[in-house]
């Protein structure tokens, strides 16, 4: 695993560029790496501390068997179609956030890891996996997390919350921990977006899918709405996608 580290924050560089990578050219493809922003926790206390790993925004790009880690906003999906395939992601706070058209995928026996890290400072209603950022119904823009795992040490996380109007995240065969929120959604206590968001579930398992107790705002899938999201074609990538690249033995 090749180790890309970088401690820039938002108070010195602006939020997107203060990752540690940054990719704005098309079809690149990044496998086994270990992409980390290594700037202290956020404390509540220091304005702009918040500390990207990884900003996405060109408009076709591929990572396989990556690990993504930083508090918050870990990694800006900004813009684009994005394909992450076994995958680790880490955070606190909006650690998935952007305009982006991306699929998160878990393959055959591998891993793939939401890993929600626990937020001493922060305020409980923050912890929040996702903050996408469609802004109109028209947009044809989200996230798909397919198979793959939400664990951690956090309590009570969100699966997402309405940071802006429209936003648009599936969670399909995902197995959740008890650490999930029993509402599992935020409409980031601006009410009136409970019409304007697109949030689904479908057949996710673990303790922490509590369908009794879940926002009114939050689609149960049904089959045929779980097939626009399943496929690669939800992110074109029969069009574009290149596989892993192999070393030679």
């Amino acid at each position: 695993m090749t180790n890309f580290t970088f401690d820039g924050i938002t108070k010195q560089y602006g939020t997107v560029d203060s990752a540690t990578l940054i990719t704005e050219s098309s079809y690149f493809v990044g496998a086994n790496l270990n992409i980390v922003n290594t700037a202290p926790r956020p404390d509540g206390k220091l304005e702009g501390a918040q500390a990207v790993a990884l900003r996405v925004s060109d408009e076709r790009s591929a990572f396989y068997n990556c690990k993504i880690i930083g508090f918050q906003d870990t990694l800006c999906d900004d813009r684009g179609n994005y394909f992450f395939k076994d995958f680790h992601i880490r955070g606190t706070i909006d650690f998935i956030f952007g305009s982006g058209t991306s699929l998160y995928l878990k393959s055959g026996m591998h891993n793939s890891e939401i890993f929600m890290e626990r937020d001493p400072e922060g305020d409980p209603k923050s912890a929040v996996i996702t903050a996408q950022a469609r802004e109109s119904s028209s947009e044809d823009t989200g996230y798909s997390f397919v198979h793959g795992r939400i664990t951690g040490t956090a309590k009570d996380l969100f699966l997402g919350r309405a940071w802006m109007s429209c936003p648009r995240v599936v969670y399909y065969y995902t197995e959740m921990d008890e650490i999930v929120h029993p509402g599992g959604w935020s409409s980031n206590c601006q009410p009136e977006r409970a019409d304007t968001v697109y949030y689904g579930e479908y057949k996710c398992t673990g303790k922490g899918v509590t369908l009794a107790t879940r926002e009114k705002l939050v689609k149960q899938l049904s089959d045929a709405d779980a097939q626009l999201f399943l496929a690669l074609d939800y992110v074109e990538g029969t069009k574009w996608l290149l596989p892993p690249p192999t070393v030679p033995k």
